[in-house]
């Protein structure tokens, strides 16, 4: 019995000591909130020495303490003591006296019993002398995953801010549908990032964290108040060069290359590479090179000599460039002989658009990928294009690499027709003579001129000296298709031929003519190119399009 009441008195303690939330119930889907502080926001003189929250439910103490952040910054380790959904949060010594503090809840804290995060980031602004700093930035990031991405403000003395340096005069956080406010700011100049810091160690730690770069800095006057659209792409920023990280000769025919990021299309040329044989000290040059489809950031080399398992081999790349232009020279990397015959057949793996799908009728483009590479001569020799009628279609043909190509019709398609493109893959052989002994017929069709739709309209609060540049981008990430212009005469906008489906509207700033959004660079400071999103997705029906259009930059 004593045993018993001990245990008893024990675990009655233990529940008194660690407060949760009852059990059972349905699945709880409500992020939690704050629904009272200590001060209230936009108290003045404040000069006590602990500040409150209060949540809507309880949640997990540990992200609280990932999620705080306190501007200006406060000196030593903040001590938080719990009561139920209340933190009381003690400053390690005296404020400061006359300064505006924001306190920032971020998206990071997240309920106990299900796990939901925060909604939107919470503020509480307020002040140790008689008045409130009142100027506010206002703007939004856009990603995939905002939520949680921090905002940090730099006041400006001189053009040397570093984030990765550097820790943030102001922070905050944009919520799950990437809006965010930066408040109790003075006047002053501002330079701003959004950085998806992931250490939450208030530094942008470079090819680690996702960055936004600001299309300006902002200066708030004494009178200003409010600064809105400060809009921002995340962009990873890299600046180490490509490697090779494997080497896979997968038969006597093939070498397999992973590489450590995807490569530009310029390299992947046989020129680029060399089959170093260091026993004799002599070289040969690959047959074909091509970038495999499939594969993540993986290229293949073909050779035709067999080498010998009793010889040392090396594979030399003269030069790797990955998407930003990192280039390593000279890589070498030892391989592994494999001298098992290859014996698969190549195949189409890929095809654009995919089979039985629509194109438009004037200048399309077929596009076809092979597993493997193949003769091109003999490719040329195996191609038929006609009309279900068999009536034949006089085309051009490209070889982008060994493995792919690009069937284009020389002239302009019947609307809302059915085409065939016949391959004889008995024509398509690859380095060992392997082939397939079939017709492969694939058929798409045009699609019916009454089917486009379209969108139009005007923009305004722009000048065409900025050179508006607007893209209508399809929201299908599969099958997505781009259209764009520059802004026309009147500040009109126009897009005709277009395929039905949900397009985004968005609009940037063009300054230097390249026609591809600038992302901008955080040190040494390049401003990114401005820009702006319509704010409704448009539903472009087939042979309803929408016109009259109103885009307001901002």
């Amino acid at each position: 019995m004593k045993n018993i009441l001990i245990s008893l008195i024990l675990f009655v303690l233990s529940g008194c000591a660690n407060q949760l939330p009852p059990g059972g119930g349905e699945v709880d889907k409500i992020p939690p909130r704050i629904v009272e502080t200590y001060p209230k926001n936009g108290t003045t003189n404040f000069h006590d020495d602990h500040m409150e929250f209060t949540f809507s439910e309880y949640v997990d103490k540990r992200t609280l303490k990932d999620a705080l952040f306190i501007s200006p910054a406060i000196q030593g380790d903040l001590e938080l003591d719990w009561t139920g959904t209340t933190v009381s949060i003690d400053f390690p010594g005296p404020l400061k006296e006359n300064v505006t503090y924001v306190a920032t809840v971020g998206t990071d804290v997240v309920d106990h019993n299900n796990g939901n995060r925060m909604a939107e980031s919470y503020t509480l602004t307020f002040s140790t002398g008689p008045q409130i700093d009142r100027r506010v930035i206002l703007g939004r990031v856009y990603d995939e995953k905002p939520a949680g991405t921090m905002i940090f403000a730099y006041k400006l003395a001189a053009d040397t801010v570093n984030p990765s340096l550097t820790k943030p005069d102001y922070i905050s956080q944009a919520g799950a549908n990437g809006y965010f406010q930066l408040s109790g700011l003075a006047a002053g100049n501002y330079r701003v990032f959004a950085v998806a810091d992931q250490f939450r160690d208030l530094l942008y730690q470079v090819e680690q964290d996702k960055i936004g770069v600001p299309f300006e800095d902002i200066t708030l006057a004494p009178e200003d108040t409010l600064f809105t659209g400060l809009n921002f792409f995340l962009t990873q920023t890299d600046t180490t060069s490509p490697r090779i990280i494997k080497l896979t000769m997968t038969d006597r025919s093939h070498i397999l290359i992973d590489m450590s990021e995807e490569t530009d299309s310029s390299i992947i040329t046989t020129n680029n590479f060399s089959i170093i044989d260091s026993t004799v000290k002599k070289y040969f040059k690959p047959v074909y090179t091509f970038n495999k489809v499939n594969g993540n950031n993986q290229l293949v080399i073909v050779i035709d000599s067999v080498l010998n398992k009793e010889r040392e081999y090396f594979l030399k790349a003269d030069k790797l460039i990955d998407k930003k232009g990192n280039v390593y020279k000279n890589e070498i990397t030892q391989i592994t002989v494999n001298d098992k015959p290859d014996t698969t057949k190549p195949k189409i793996i890929k095809t654009i658009p995919p089979e039985r799908g629509s194109v438009d009728f004037i200048n399309p483009s077929l596009i076809f990928y092979f597993d493997d590479a193949f003769d091109t001569t003999s490719a040329k020799t195996g191609i038929a294009f006609s009309d279900t009628l068999n009536r034949p279609v006089k085309y051009s043909l490209i070889f982008p690499d060994n493995a792919s190509m690009i069937i284009k019709p020389q002239s302009k398609l019947k609307s809302s027709e059915t085409y065939l493109v016949k391959i004889n893959l008995s024509n398509f052989r690859d380095i060992a003579g392997n082939y397939t002994d079939s017709l492969y017929t694939f058929r798409f069709s045009t699609i019916n001129e009454i089917d486009f739709t379209g969108a139009s309209g005007t923009m305004s609060n722009v000048n065409l000296s900025d050179k508006p540049y607007i893209v209508l981008q399809s929201t299908d990430k599969t099958e997505g298709k781009i259209y764009s212009q520059y802004l026309q005469e009147g500040n009109k906008f126009e897009f005709g031929r277009v395929f039905p489906g949900k397009y985004l509207l968005w609009c940037y700033l063009d300054k230097d003519s390249s026609r591809t959004y600038n992302r901008g660079t955080p040190f040494p400071f390049v401003p990114s190119e401005d820009f702006s999103f319509y704010p409704d997705t448009l539903n472009l029906r087939a042979r309803w399009g929408q016109m009259d259009i109103k885009f307001k930059f901002k």
